[in-house]
């Protein structure tokens, strides 16, 4: 953004937003509170420049919040490939395919090896929101000696960040953008089989050795599948059941399921995530649908972090625009553009749902 710079004795860093600036002086709104002798302002300009640097502040501070409790961008590479004013955009999804063999010195008939790619195409979408301030907000603000409250925009990155994490996860079909569960995505799914015992599929229902047993079933499968190709590092797991694992001892040990799994399987980084769970009915497609009968079903995934192969794309990430007037507000829109996932090895990665 283009800053200008005010120097001034008593504060001699005042940056602000030259267009933030404009906005604001060309609004009228400086003038009328000028114009108010309580507002201890020298001209329309000194007003304008106040509230430019409020508002400079503000966007800092929401560009700069994290909201931890979203954890698709952290759980999935995050990428920008795709040019921000695209609508649509066209990769390939891959299978590695043939094989190699041991050959003499003058081998003439190497076996031959490819990858069988299907061009797809990926859609591009805009979420917005805006904010602002009217303005007695801002009499109040400078009677009282205090800046404008930050939190409207950091609302405004929550929920664009919410959408996002929203969309990453399970997609929008009626907005033809793909989800990491989505039902069309390729990536393989697999069912648990019940329990003994329980005769439920709920790792806090089943035995420690049956847990134990879908985890190494889960991990041969895609062996199997992929001919020994594709290796996960990662498996992500409903938070709650991340925690009833890490307090489940097994038993005649002090050793919990979780820290066995763990210490057995190096390799492999569990994870939790709240928006896999059973009662997460916004991300997770396989959750009790309200007014359902059926009990929802927790969901693991099995991948590879590998951004060649996995990706959340997001074209253009969270932006504030500069400030509009409108009447007796100043108001702020924000936007982003979203891809959701991108998929380029379906194979790569495993869904398994009834945890």
């Amino acid at each position: 953004m283009d800053k200008i710079i005010r120097y001034d004795a008593n504060n001699p860093s005042d940056f602000y937003d030259q267009a933030d600036f404009l906005a604001l002086k060309n609004s009228n709104i400086p003038a009328t509170l000028a114009g108010s002798p309580g507002m201890r302002f020298d001209s329309a300009d000194a007003a304008a420049v106040f509230f430019a640097r409020e508002l400079d502040y503000i966007k800092s501070k929401t560009y700069d919040k994290q909201y931890p409790e979203f954890t698709a961008l952290k759980m999935f590479p995050v990428t920008h490939e795709v040019p921000e004013g695209a609508e649509s955009f066209t990769y390939y999804g891959y299978e590695k395919t043939g094989f190699a063999k041991i050959i003499s010195n003058y081998a003439t008939d190497l076996p031959r090896v490819d990858i069988k790619g299907e061009a797809k195409t990926g859609y591009v979408k805009g979420i917005g929101d805006s904010f602002g301030y009217n303005i007695q907000e801002m009499r109040a603000a400078r009677l009282a000696g205090k800046s404008l409250d930050t939190r409207r925009g950091e609302s405004a990155r929550y929920h664009i960040d919410l959408l996002t994490n929203t969309l990453a996860w399970r997609g929008d079909k009626a907005n033809k953008l793909i989800g990491v569960l989505s039902d069309d995505n390729g990536i393989p799914v697999m069912a648990l089989t019940p329990g003994a015992a329980s005769k439920e599929t709920s790792w806090s229902k089943k035995q420690a050795d049956e847990i134990i047993e879908d985890v190494k079933d889960a991990l041969t499968l895609m062996d199997d599948t992929t001919q020994h190709v594709e290796v996960p590092d990662t498996f992500g797991m409903p938070s709650d059941v991340y925690t009833a694992l890490s307090l489940r001892r097994i038993e005649g040990t002090d050793v919990s399921v979780l820290k066995y799994l763990k210490d057995n399987l190096p390799e492999l980084e569990f994870k939790p995530c709240p928006e896999l769970n059973s009662t997460a009915v916004v991300t997770n497609p396989y959750a009790a649908k309200k007014g359902s009968a059926t009990p929802g079903q927790g969901v693991g995934i099995l991948y590879k972090y590998d951004a060649d192969k996995l990706s959340i794309e997001i074209p253009m990430p969270f932006l504030q625009h500069p400030a509009q007037n409108d009447n007796l507000e100043v108001k702020i829109p924000c936007e982003s553009r979203v891809a959701g996932a991108v998929i380029y090895y379906p194979m790569s990665a495993l869904i398994i749902v009834g945890l």
